[in-house]
Parts: structure tokens; sequence; C-alpha cells
């Protein structure tokens, strides 16, 4: 029945939507109106939230929908395309410093896992975050020793509260 999940449509439509890791003009515009939902907090569940962040190269605002993992009381965010995900670049240049969006703004610092705590991570945000299970090697029922396989090629990121300073600093 996993396979199955694997080879259905939708899934190879949203392999489709994202392929080489960026999304094309359709996932682009479906990212657009989730980005209004979430950021609203309207009709959306509480995880799912837009990122917002300065663009290394731009100093624009950048804004992703993305979900919020959370793990024993501690929240996180994970990229669903890894290494790849422009947004990923963006928060290492901007140090972590990021907002937020779920009916109200959060800023927050995000701070890298590193690799050998990440598998927990990765293994509870497939089970909650469907649109992503498409650009996972492995089933969200995957065993602890599959998701520390593939959690190098997965950035985690736990969200902290960002200090005074740092809030002033953005």
């Amino acid at each position: 029945m996993e396979r199955m999940e694997h080879t259905s449509v939708l899934y190879r439509i949203k392999r489709w939507m994202y392929r080489d890791g960026r999304p094309n003009r359709l996932a682009r515009a479906l990212n657009d109106l989730s980005m209004l939902q979430f950021s609203s907090g309207v009709l959306a569940p509480r995880p799912w939230v837009t990122l917002e962040v300065a663009g290394r190269r731009s100093g624009r605002t950048i804004r992703v929908p993305v979900v919020v993992t959370e793990l024993d009381g501690v929240r996180y965010l994970v990229s669903m395309l890894g290494e790849r995900a422009n947004w990923v670049r963006n928060v290492r240049a901007a140090g972590g410093l990021v907002t937020l969006r779920h009916g109200r703004r959060e800023r927050v610092l995000l701070v890298e896992v590193d690799v050998d705590d990440r598998a927990p991570v990765l293994r509870r945000y497939l089970r909650i975050a469907p649109g992503a299970r498409p650009h996972f090697p492995v089933t969200r029922d995957a065993s602890p020793a599959e998701f520390a396989a593939i959690a190098p090629s997965f950035p985690v990121f736990r969200v902290a509260a960002a200090g005074p300073a740092q809030g002033r600093q953005a």
C-alpha cells in the first residue's frame, strides 16, 4: 500500500511541479494562494504558516508556505526540497532571523539542527505534511534508520525566540 503512495497520479504531479527542486508556474501560483491562506490563519491548520525571510541577493522579503512540525514541545521547520530550497539559503544568509505568519507575525530565530538529531523530526514532518511526501525518498512509515540515512539531505531548523536585539536589527 505504501508503494501505491509513490506511484499515484497526485504523487507524479507534485514531483513535476517541483522538478529540479524549483517550483514551476503552477506550483508558484498555488504557493501564492497558500501563502495568503496560511498568513491570514483563516481556514488554515495551526502548523501551516508563511515564512518571511530577507532575500540573500535582493534584500526583498521572500515568502514561502511551510509546515511547522512540533515534536516534544519544540517547533521545527523542514525543507521538503532539501538543500536545493532557496528559502534554506536565504535563512542561512539572514543568520536564521525570520518571521512566521499565521494570523499574526512572530519574529523567530531558526537554528539549524545537527544531522544526527534530524531523523525523528523528519519522521514527524512526513506524518503531518502530506504535500511533502513526494519529495522524500522514504515513506512516512520508514524505520528510524531509513530516516537517519536521508537526514543529511533535508535541512531541519529549530524555531527559537528571537532576542530583542535581533528583532530590532530586522
